[in-house]
């Protein structure tokens, strides 16, 4: 039987992605081979990154002086990368901690510059997004995470900022519109709304680039990677073409106002069935929540009842959905291919346990 996946990463794709997907990894376009087996260098790959990059820039609506790049690390190399790449030893980044991953991306950028750390959740643990700081003018560039995988917060509003936004949007990546222009780089590893595990997706702003006064290694500047359309070296090539046809599976279902509404639906019925539930409550401040991650816990007098639900749920097909150990309970991970018949389940099953425990 087919299972609800509810894995925050890798996670789900939709499910014309991954037919496409296996036809190509037995037989790519009736020639005989699998895309897993062609060069990267060859007609075909190419085709399949060149698509893979207009697509991209038509869907966010990006301007022609951004680049798109496909590299390898996770968004976890990008933590040094970026300010690597954009940041001299003399200069202050900002940065917000939001979350784990935001907290790691300070670490990696000291090396490498000033880090002023504008706000923090970190004491209440990251139960809600910082907001009402100070954005200093002489930044180099102001670092946010859109999306806390973790903890379940997203930012749904982004900062008027003096300096360039740089930020990580790995779980929220492509979920929704917005405004390309205030961004002077974007990352996002590509297992959560995007592709499999293997690629990650920079989009940056060409006036970002060759700032540095440090001597860079050409397989961490992404001035390479711009230049040889990120066929430096051999590329993730089956992620990429993944990625391409997650694409135009978004582009087909209403670009990014298309995967909004369907993300906002979803989020919906779950958070009215977490604050109905006698048994479960919510963790995060409520502006906060997010669309993509959705983290509860049994109220305290029921707290006994948890492990009894989570093996229901796996009795009845749904995975993934053990909380983080930084919050425990449950996370509902609902990205873009989540169908909403999968939340439907899980709230009928929440309603159920309820009927019958609470």
């Amino acid at each position: 039987m087919k299972k609800h996946n509810f894995s925050a990463g890798p996670a789900i794709l939709p499910a014309p992605v991954l037919k496409e997907a296996g036809k190509a990894a037995a037989n790519y376009q009736g020639m005989g081979l699998s895309l897993l087996e062609l060069s990267h260098r060859g007609p075909e790959f190419t085709a399949i990154i060149e698509e893979a990059n207009a697509l991209m820039k038509e869907i966010i609506g990006l301007p022609d002086d951004y680049h798109v790049l496909w590299l390898s690390g996770g968004a976890s190399t990008q933590f040094f990368m970026a300010p690597m790449n954009l940041l001299n030893s003399d200069e202050t980044a900002a940065y917000v901690d939001s979350g784990t991953w935001a907290n790691k991306a300070i670490k990696e950028a000291k090396h490498f510059g000033n880090v002023a750390v504008l706000a923090s959740s970190k004491e209440q643990n990251y139960t809600f997004i910082p907001k009402g700081y100070k954005i200093p003018k002489d930044a180099k560039y102001l670092h946010l995470t859109s999306n806390n995988t973790i903890f379940g917060t997203q930012l749904h509003k982004f900062p008027k900022s003096p300096a360039p936004l740089v930020c990580d949007m790995s779980s929220d990546f492509l979920s929704r519109p917005f405004d390309p222009k205030p961004f002077g780089l974007i990352y996002a590893g590509a297992q959560k709304n995007l592709g499999p595990a293997g690629t990650t997706v920079v989009i940056v702003r060409e006036d970002m680039l060759g700032s540095v006064q440090r001597q860079l290694p050409s397989m961490v500047d992404y001035r390479t990677f711009v230049k040889e359309n990120s066929l430096y070296n051999t590329p993730p090539v089956f992620p990429i073409y993944v990625s391409l046809l997650t694409l135009r599976w978004i582009k087909k279902n209403g670009g990014l106002k298309g995967m909004q509404r369907r993300n906002k639906a979803k989020a919906a019925i779950l958070y009215q069935e977490i604050d109905r539930n006698p048994l479960f409550k919510g963790t995060t401040a409520v502006e906060d929540r997010s669309l993509m991650n959705v983290c509860f816990v049994m109220e305290e007098k029921y707290a006994a009842l948890e492990k009894e639900f989570l093996k229901e749920t796996e009795a009845n097909g749904m995975v993934g959905l053990k909380g983080h150990r930084s919050v425990g309970g449950f996370r509902a991970s609902i990205y873009n291919a989540m169908p909403k018949s999968s939340v439907q389940a899980l709230v009928d099953l929440m309603a159920d346990f309820a009927r019958r425990k609470a």
